[in-house]
């Protein structure tokens, strides 16, 4: 078998690695959630459960990773001990990616599409109700969005093609420079719009009797539950990336640089849309509907807004493809560590299996729009988002804490040894007691929760209890790893 690739320098990793866990989250979900749970106040509680909560579970993914030097589908059987059960996550993990695939290639999409319509001057003199209505009429066309799709898969399958270091490294840190000098600008262009100054204090000074108007709780679980999804930790779309590292720097390290990267886009995409919205007197908390309805008929009344429109959906682009691109070396490097198969080999066969895959999605805002799987009023988009945001993300980062701290899977003294290999920050080792038993705890009730917000029905609680139990069995059904 051929020696596996390495990037070719820290930067390309931190970029690349960065580029995954930047996504529509950040850049799409923050600002909006922001503004519904009082701004500053919001973001405060989010940095410190993002240090507390996905900082140490992204340790976990890469050490995982660089250990084994394979992917989730094979890594858990690398690692574990002798009569583990711990390789059957391996299966869950590449489901996770292929149903996130099968709807964010279709968004990604949307993104892209967005950006010609802005450039193409399509929304200039338009009404309020026209460019809502812009939005309605792309759902209800699926030859549309199923060519934008198209492109998205291919562009990025594309690149993937290439090679790691070639395509997938360069191409990346490419994208991810502009995306973040593409944000600088746009970032400048807002905050000299007149009236921008009230959504600065707003975004930027904390104001606690806005969280307590909006619930202390629901701020609190809001913030947790973005700190938690926004690293795209616990399908093992992280570990590839260890898988790819040498062992010159310490993970911890590497880990932080990424997770502070994560922030910087998340909190300057809030600078470009909550000062805006207050700049037009619009509503910051305006929910999803922000980017594609209210953020365009912004632009619109901006000198100028059909460039500063067009940039901003380059840069939605640009994250969404960095995450597509991320995943998809994901699932090429499933097929080359299972069956060894040629690296185009591996993106032909997976490209035609993505496109197919997104049909459903698609035409689930159309043809398939009887289809309601989730209750009156869902379709099959949230059906696959929910089973990833909402099972596999999090069931997963539980098996990965399990995996690394218990004696029944790799073992504590194996994950910090390697987390600790090389040079650059250590990760201590005092936090053992905490991600043993508290950080679960934390995982387990942003999983509940879920449950609970989708279907507030006991019945649906116990389902996911059941999942729960799954997990407790698969981890500590094996033989005991001695050597831990």
């Amino acid at each position: 078998m051929a020696e596996r690739e390495k990037f070719g320098s820290r930067l390309g990793f931190i970029l690349v690695s960065a580029g995954c866990a930047v996504g529509l989250g950040n850049v799409w979900k923050f600002p909006y959630m922001a503004g519904q749970f009082g701004g500053a106040a919001f973001i405060l509680i989010y940095l410190i459960f993002l240090v507390i909560l996905g900082l140490p579970i992204m340790v976990c993914e890469f050490s995982v990773g660089r250990a084994s030097q394979k992917s989730v589908a094979s890594s858990f059987h690398t690692l574990e001990p002798q009569g583990s059960k711990f390789h059957n996550f391996g299966y869950f993990g590449m489901i996770g990616n292929y149903v996130l695939m099968m709807f964010y290639t279709m968004v990604g999409g949307w993104m892209m599409y967005y950006c010609y319509r802005m450039m193409s001057g399509e929304f200039v003199g338009a009404s309020p109700d026209e460019v809502a209505n812009g939005f309605g009429s792309m759902l209800g066309s699926p030859g549309t969005m199923t060519l934008w799709m198209i492109i998205a898969v291919i562009l990025s399958f594309g690149i993937c093609s290439i090679g790691l270091q070639n395509g997938v490294e360069r191409i990346t840190k490419i994208m991810m420079i502009c995306l973040l000098a593409i944000m600088v600008v746009l970032v400048i262009r807002v905050l000299t719009l007149p009236g921008a100054e009230e959504g600065i204090k707003f975004y930027l000074i904390p104001d606690f009797e806005k969280m307590v108007e909006n619930g202390v709780g629901n701020v609190v679980f809001g913030a947790l539950s973005q700190a938690f999804f926004t690293l795209s930790i616990g399908i093992g779309s992280m570990a590839i990336f260890g898988s790819y590292l040498d062992k010159s720097r310490s993970l911890g390290g590497e880990a932080a640089s990424i997770t502070l990267l994560d922030t910087f886009v998340a909190i300057m995409a809030g600078l470009i849309v909550i000062p805006a919205c207050f700049a037009f007197d619009v509503e910051p908390g305006a929910g999803p509907g922000l980017v594609f309805i209210t953020l365009p008929n912004i632009f619109e009344q901006m000198v100028g807004g059909r460039i500063w429109g067009a940039f901003f959906f380059l840069f939605l682009s640009f994250a969404a493809l960095s995450t597509i691109i991320a995943v998809f070396e994901n699932i090429i490097s499933f097929a080359i560590d299972l069956w060894g198969w040629e690296r185009k080999k591996a993106v032909l066969v997976n490209m035609v299996a993505i496109i197919l895959l997104s049909l459903p999605c698609i035409l689930g805002f159309s043809t398939l729009s009887a289809i309601q799987p989730l209750g009156e009023g869902t379709n099959i988009m949230d059906l696959e988002d929910f089973i990833v945001s909402s099972n596999l993300l999090p069931l997963g980062s539980m098996v990965y804490l399990i995996f690394c701290t218990s004696r029944y899977g790799w073992g504590w003294n194996n994950f910090i040894a390697e987390a600790n290999s090389g040079e650059g920050m250590r990760f201590p080792n005092s936090m053992r007691g905490y991600m043993t038993y508290v950080l679960p705890i934390l995982v387990v009730g942003i999983y509940l929760k879920g449950y609970w917000d989708k279907f507030h029905s006991v019945g649906w609680m116990l389902v996911g209890f059941a999942f729960l139990a799954y997990i407790g069995y698969v981890s500590f059904g094996g033989k005991k790893n001695k050597k831990a």
